[in-house]
């Protein structure tokens, strides 16, 4: 057993840090996912994981950003594992679909969440995690393994980039109901104040 693995074993905060970490790794699943029974998923098995290298975290280091690259490589990893899913069977979905009148601003909400979709992972996941997250420019390329430069390139590229998609309003619908827009983005930007 190495120093590093002795003195984290031996620390008895790296598991009440690991603990209080919980809520921000679920609001960071969330952004990620968008599904918050998938972000839960997400967030259990990037924490189990986490436990269970915790011999390998360095002492001195930043806690929030080793577990979050956790939970991110996790999350591409399922991803990447996703083709094997079965595909949504459309006869289901269009029988589960509601449709709902809303006021103009529920429905420019869900554009916002829709056109927020159609962003690359890297882009939209910088744009959140700085955007709406309240993580510094260096924390999120922690995080995310890159340079600083890197981030802020994103970040840059995202806002402009959603700007340009809610002009032309160039996003593909998906089908869920614009009235829980507003409680999807208000439980997403409360979710990242808890991060924060």
């Amino acid at each position: 057993m190495t120093s590093a693995a002795v003195n984290i074993a031996a620390k008895p905060d790296f598991e009440r840090d690991l603990i209080a970490l919980i809520p921000h790794m679920r609001a960071f699943a969330r952004s990620l996912c968008g599904n918050p029974a998938e972000a839960d998923d997400l967030a259990q098995d990037a924490l189990a994981k986490a436990w269970k290298s915790r011999t390998s975290y360095q002492l001195g280091t930043n806690l929030k950003a080793w577990t979050f690259m956790i939970l991110r490589n996790q999350f591409y990893s399922d991803k990447r594992r996703s083709w094997r899913s079965l595909p949504l069977d459309q006869e289901v979905a269009e029988r589960t679909l509601v449709a709902h009148t809303s006021a103009d601003d529920a429905l420019e909400l869900d554009d916002v969440r829709q056109a927020l979709a159609m962003l690359p992972d890297t882009q939209r996941e910088a744009l959140i995690m700085v955007g709406a997250g309240g993580f510094s420019y260096e924390e999120t390329a922690e995080v995310m393994g890159v340079a600083v430069g890197t981030v802020k390139s994103r970040v840059s590229r995202a806002r402009a980039d959603l700007q340009a998609i809610l002009e032309r309003g160039d996003y593909t619908r998906d089908g869920r109901p614009a009235g829980l827009a507003m409680g999807a983005l208000l439980a997403e930007l409360q979710s990242f104040r808890i991060a924060a």
